[in-house]
């Protein structure tokens, strides 16, 4: 399963990508970034259609580039960008990944009526867009299973090498009127029962136990901006491990590594903390805020090859009994795990 950065070209400190740069991932291979960036400024807009995006973001060819439609925050500013806007900058830009231009994302507490007309609308850009590498999008929704009929019909929409699955993390977090876990795992899994030859991209998944979710529902790759937005709340990832604080920037009411974890923290290997050390993680500002980003990346990185090693060489039951901690999902990762020995 591939891990996919998600950054915020506002600012897009640390260069984890970059080999020269202190904080370099060297297992790193793809970052995600959102339209959004290029439609709100057209000066960045114009030199990633002049150069490419790889060339004006400074990210080198061995690191793709997933393009997200940013429908989300085009929704939350009531704006709907021209298909051939979008189009122009793909064209031009060359993005490894791209995901079709509009899709309409169904809110758990929306009527049936309007998550059927979500699903009306993006169905008709799917099928617009059934060309070329544009990758199709369905939602984890009440609607989910009729997604996967409507694909299954559609002949040019079934042989698409790739789909996207949005809409997991509002019933992940149990929005209001959000579907029951239960029902939600059982319609993703079934998307791959029913595709098994397609790569699946699963949107939004931040954290590191809803990795074990994704690679358990057979997903190829998830993207995540968690390593980012948790750095900034001054916020670690740990291994096995929920999120803990290691510097007071809010009031999140997540809990102080206690001192296993702090030890833990002060053993860890990624490039901050081997250059910086503990201390580094508790900083304020821009430098603090590379360290702990950089952290939880690595973090989550290192989450995910244990998890791939460990369901390959067949030890990963065992394994993730040890390994979790704390996790509100651990639930959902038994629950997977009794699915997958049926």
């Amino acid at each position: 399963m591939e891990i996919v950065a998600g950054l915020n070209l506002g600012s897009i400190k640390p260069l984890v990508w970059n080999p020269d740069s202190p904080y370099h991932l060297e297992k790193l291979r793809a970052v995600m970034v959102s339209y959004v960036y290029f439609h709100q400024s057209p000066t960045r807009r114009h030199r990633a259609m002049e150069m490419g995006l790889h060339t004006s973001l400074g990210i080198p060819e061995s690191v793709s580039i997933y393009l997200d439609n940013g429908a989300f925050k085009f929704s939350q500013d009531k704006v709907e960008v021209p298909p051939e806007e979008y189009k122009a900058f793909v064209r031009a830009a060359k993005p490894d990944w791209y995901a079709i231009p509009q899709d309409y994302i169904p809110i758990p507490c929306m009527s049936d009526y309007k998550q059927n007309r979500c699903l009306e609308k993006t169905m008709a850009v799917n099928q617009k867009f059934s060309y070329d590498e544009y990758v199709p999008i369905l939602h984890v929704s009440r609607r989910l299973n009729k997604y996967i009929r409507l694909f299954n019909e559609d002949e040019k929409l079934r042989k698409k090498p790739i789909f996207a699955i949005g809409g997991i993390v509002p019933n992940l977090l149990r929005a209001p009127k959000a579907m029951s876990h239960e029902k939600m795992l059982n319609s993703i899994y079934k998307v791959r029962e029913t595709f098994p030859n397609q790569k699946l991209h699963l949107f939004g998944v931040g954290g590191t136990a809803t990795l074990h979710i994704a690679a358990l529902l057979g997903m190829d790759s998830v993207d995540s901006a968690g390593w980012r937005v948790r750095a900034a709340r001054g916020l670690v990832q740990l291994p096995g491990i929920a999120d803990r604080a290691i510097v007071d920037l809010g009031n999140w009411k997540v809990p102080k590594p206690n001192p296993q974890e702090l030890q833990k923290l002060e053993n860890c290997q990624c490039p901050a903390c081997i250059e910086h050390g503990l201390e580094g993680l508790k900083k304020n500002r821009t430098f603090g805020f590379c360290n702990r980003a950089t952290h939880n990346l690595w973090t989550l990185l290192e989450e995910n090859r244990m998890i791939q090693e460990h369901l390959k060489d067949g030890t990963y039951v065992e394994w993730y009994k040890k390994h979790l901690h704390n996790s509100t999902y651990r639930p959902l990762i038994d629950r997977l795990v009794e699915k997958r020995l049926e």
